[in-house]
């Protein structure tokens, strides 16, 4: 095996993967006007509401010049908003708006309708999960679960 061959990085199926992956989300997260990376602002939003910028970014790995322009776009859809901490008014947290709850309504199916279009089954999407878990834990990974 070639080390400098294409098929022998761990890397590139990764990369392949990830893309792939995102492409079927696409028709899923139209009809909700979000695209990926807002979908996992979403995401962090429906777990716990009223958040700071910095813990989303920490949360997903994204730096503030990536971020912001995925709030921003959040913001004028009218599923978030920007407010100053009432504990801490140097701090800005984000929350859900009405629309932005609702739309957690309308996006329950997703999970299941990725699995599906990836043709998994639950045995299976628990076996890759545990793997790419301790993958990310190895790598120091926030969001892996060591």
């Amino acid at each position: 095996m070639n080390p400098l061959h294409l098929s022998s990085q761990l890397c590139f199926p990764f990369y392949a993967i990830s893309k792939e992956i995102i492409k079927r989300y696409r028709p899923l997260l139209a009809p909700l006007n979000l695209t990926y990376p807002q979908y996992l602002v979403m995401l962090v939003l429906w777990e716990k509401d009223f958040v700071t910028l910095k813990s989303i970014g920490e949360r997903l790995q994204l730096d503030s010049g990536t971020l912001t322009p995925l709030v921003n776009k959040l913001i004028s859809t009218g599923y978030i908003e920007k407010t100053r901490n009432p504990e801490d008014e140097r701090q800005l947290v984000i929350k859900l708006t009405e629309s932005g709850q609702q739309l957690q309504q309308q996006a329950k199916e997703i999970p299941a309708k990725i699995t599906e279009v990836l043709g998994l089954d639950e045995e299976e999407y628990a076996r890759y999960k545990e793997m790419l878990d301790e993958l990310a834990c190895k790598l120091e990974v926030k969001g892996g679960k060591c």
